[in-house]
Protein backbone atom coordinates (compact mmCIF):
# COMPACT_ATOMS: atom_id res chain seq x y z
CA UNK A 1 0.00 0.00 0.00
CA UNK A 2 1.48 3.92 -1.17
CA UNK A 3 1.97 5.57 2.17
CA UNK A 4 -0.31 8.28 2.24
CA UNK A 5 0.87 10.29 5.12
CA UNK A 6 4.28 11.68 5.26
CA UNK A 7 4.69 13.13 8.48
CA UNK A 8 2.64 15.64 11.43
CA UNK A 9 2.18 19.04 10.34
CA UNK A 10 1.13 20.50 13.61
CA UNK A 11 -1.45 19.67 17.12
CA UNK A 12 -3.80 22.35 17.99
CA UNK A 13 -4.75 23.39 21.25
CA UNK A 14 -7.88 25.09 22.43
CA UNK A 15 -7.06 26.93 25.75
CA UNK A 16 -9.15 28.60 28.29
CA UNK A 17 -7.02 31.27 29.58
CA UNK A 18 -4.50 32.41 26.16
CA UNK A 19 -2.34 34.71 28.24
CA UNK A 20 -2.12 32.25 30.55
CA UNK A 21 -0.85 29.11 27.74
CA UNK A 22 0.87 31.33 26.07
CA UNK A 23 3.15 32.28 28.70
CA UNK A 24 3.66 28.07 29.10
CA UNK A 25 4.22 27.21 26.13
CA UNK A 26 6.42 29.72 25.25
CA UNK A 27 8.38 30.64 28.95
CA UNK A 28 7.58 27.46 30.47
CA UNK A 29 8.55 24.87 27.97
CA UNK A 30 10.70 27.24 25.72
CA UNK A 31 8.42 27.16 22.59
CA UNK A 32 9.24 30.10 19.98
CA UNK A 33 6.56 31.99 18.26
CA UNK A 34 6.24 31.87 14.40
CA UNK A 35 3.16 33.87 14.43
CA UNK A 36 0.32 35.54 16.21
CA UNK A 37 -3.02 36.05 14.92
CA UNK A 38 -6.09 38.23 16.45
CA UNK A 39 -9.21 36.78 14.11
CA UNK A 40 -11.52 39.80 15.24
CA UNK A 41 -14.66 37.86 13.91
CA UNK A 42 -14.09 34.90 16.21
CA UNK A 43 -12.64 36.97 19.06
CA UNK A 44 -10.19 34.76 19.41
CA UNK A 45 -6.41 34.27 19.30
CA UNK A 46 -4.03 31.42 16.78
CA UNK A 47 -0.71 31.76 17.74
CA UNK A 48 1.54 29.09 15.69
CA UNK A 49 4.74 27.76 17.62
CA UNK A 50 7.80 25.45 16.87
CA UNK A 51 9.95 23.13 18.69
CA UNK A 52 14.10 23.60 17.19
CA UNK A 53 12.31 24.89 14.31
CA UNK A 54 10.06 22.83 13.28
CA UNK A 55 5.99 23.68 13.55
CA UNK A 56 4.32 21.78 15.83
CA UNK A 57 1.32 23.44 17.94
CA UNK A 58 -1.25 25.85 17.21
CA UNK A 59 -2.55 27.01 19.94
CA UNK A 60 -6.91 28.54 19.92
CA UNK A 61 -8.62 30.78 22.23
CA UNK A 62 -12.43 30.73 21.67
CA UNK A 63 -14.90 32.36 23.90
CA UNK A 64 -16.11 30.33 26.81
CA UNK A 65 -14.85 26.22 25.05
CA UNK A 66 -16.06 23.67 27.19
CA UNK A 67 -13.49 21.69 29.73
CA UNK A 68 -12.01 18.67 28.09
CA UNK A 69 -11.91 15.28 30.24
CA UNK A 70 -8.83 14.23 31.09
CA UNK A 71 -9.06 12.07 34.31
CA UNK A 72 -10.52 9.46 33.98
CA UNK A 73 -8.82 8.86 30.82
CA UNK A 74 -11.55 9.38 28.00
CA UNK A 75 -11.64 8.45 24.33
CA UNK A 76 -9.20 10.65 21.92
CA UNK A 77 -5.95 12.43 21.90
CA UNK A 78 -4.15 10.99 25.78
CA UNK A 79 -1.43 13.00 25.56
CA UNK A 80 1.44 15.06 23.56
CA UNK A 81 4.51 13.64 24.22
CA UNK A 82 8.00 15.66 23.99
CA UNK A 83 11.61 13.31 23.89
CA UNK A 84 13.83 15.24 25.96
CA UNK A 85 17.86 14.64 26.71
CA UNK A 86 18.14 14.77 30.39
CA UNK A 87 14.57 14.14 32.26
CA UNK A 88 15.80 15.64 35.45
CA UNK A 89 17.17 18.95 33.89
CA UNK A 90 13.42 19.40 32.26
CA UNK A 91 12.14 18.20 36.37
CA UNK A 92 14.50 20.83 37.78
CA UNK A 93 13.34 23.81 35.12
CA UNK A 94 9.76 22.58 35.65
CA UNK A 95 10.16 22.66 39.51
CA UNK A 96 11.73 26.29 39.38
CA UNK A 97 8.41 27.43 37.30
CA UNK A 98 6.09 25.68 40.27
CA UNK A 99 4.70 23.25 37.56
CA UNK A 100 4.38 19.84 39.47
CA UNK A 101 5.00 16.63 37.58
CA UNK A 102 4.42 12.82 38.51
CA UNK A 103 6.98 10.70 39.85
CA UNK A 104 9.48 9.41 37.08
CA UNK A 105 8.37 5.81 35.52
CA UNK A 106 9.91 3.67 33.27
CA UNK A 107 8.73 2.19 30.17
CA UNK A 108 8.79 -1.00 30.55
CA UNK A 109 9.60 -2.06 27.05
CA UNK A 110 12.18 0.76 26.13
CA UNK A 111 13.31 0.82 29.64
CA UNK A 112 13.37 4.87 29.00
CA UNK A 113 12.33 7.39 31.72
CA UNK A 114 9.33 9.26 31.70
CA UNK A 115 7.04 11.35 33.63
CA UNK A 116 3.80 13.82 32.85
CA UNK A 117 3.00 17.89 33.63
CA UNK A 118 -0.28 19.12 32.62
CA UNK A 119 -1.00 22.17 30.62
CA UNK A 120 -3.01 25.01 32.33
CA UNK A 121 -5.86 23.33 31.16
CA UNK A 122 -5.04 20.13 32.77
CA UNK A 123 -3.94 18.37 29.07
CA UNK A 124 -1.64 15.84 30.15
CA UNK A 125 2.00 16.23 28.89
CA UNK A 126 4.54 13.50 28.64
CA UNK A 127 8.78 14.00 28.79
CA UNK A 128 10.11 10.98 27.51
CA UNK A 129 13.71 10.66 27.99
CA UNK A 130 15.77 10.04 24.88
Amino acid sequence: MKKLLSHIHHIAIICSDYQKSKQFYTEVLGMDIIREVYREERDSYKLDLSLNGEYVIELFSFTDPPNRLSRPEATGLRHLAFEVEDLEEVLEEMGKNKVDFEPTRIDEFTGKRFTFISDPDGLPIEFYEK
